[in-house]
């Protein structure tokens, strides 16, 4: 996924570091809010070995837990190769290859057969196009009766909501991840693990710098953590 300066929406940037170990770690962490995503997707009906489009897929991690929910066909689509390249090996590693693969592209000129998908998911993604452009270009990407769910900042959400309708989707259902969710569950376990690296590499100038962007998403969260607050949004294409 494209980079985000908004902290809530970031939680699927890959850490721009060699430190591996890290990066590891960082997907460990993001596996922690991987309840929403099956909260999420347990509002769906059951569908059998769905057709799924993760839009923004990046590194892969509620990726492959569509993956393990669905047991379906999944494609991740992020313009971010170092990323996708972390999924492939994710897939091979889990031998999965012949149902979830990766694809090099836009969010904003998405090329695939009118139809093609039972649902589209995307966490964090979907600011880059706008919510109701998204919505109203993605529609036509999803079967008759389809499923997009959206995982979004909180900011105008009343207006949000009456968008689902206009733009042609029924809301099955919304929830939202407060501030005490993202503190508890990501942002605290984040700083403890960037704290744990600083002390471990105090004489390595590299490492401590590469971790400078996840201290400033931590302290963007503590100077403003209502403005990190999200929201799922279940919808049906009607």
């Amino acid at each position: 996924m494209e980079d985000n300066s908004v902290c809530a929406l970031d939680f699927r940037r890959g850490l721009m570091t060699e430190d591996t170990a890290f990066q590891l770690d960082k997907d460990v962490i993001r596996k922690g809010l991987s309840k929403y995503t099956r909260k999420a997707y347990h509002v769906l009906p059951q569908l059998d070995k769905p057709r799924i489009l993760d839009v923004g897929c990046g590194s892969g991690v509620p990726t492959m837990e569509l993956e393990r929910l669905s047991k379906g066909q999944i494609t991740g689509l992020d313009t971010n190769q170092s990323l996708l390249d972390k999924l492939a090996r994710k897939i091979k590693q889990a031998g999965l290859s012949n149902r979830v693969k990766t694809v090099n592209g836009s969010i904003l000129d998405m090329d695939f057969p009118d139809e093609s998908f039972d649902i589209i998911w995307s966490e964090g993604s979907i600011w880059i196009i706008g919510f109701e452009r998204g919505l109203r270009d993605w529609r036509r990407f999803l079967k008759p009766k389809g499923f997009l769910v959206v995982h979004d900042e909180t900011g105008n959400i009343t207006e949000k909501l009456e968008l689902v309708s206009s733009c042609g989707y029924d809301l099955l259902e919304y929830f939202i991840l407060g501030k005490d969710i993202w503190r508890r569950e990501y942002y605290a376990p984040l700083e403890k693990r960037i704290n744990e690296i600083r002390t471990k590499h105090a004489d390595d100038p590299r490492t401590l710098a590469a971790l400078d962007s996840d201290q400033r998403e931590v302290d963007m969260f503590k100077d403003n953590p209502e403005r990190c607050e999200s929201v799922f949004f279940i919808m049906q294409k009607r």
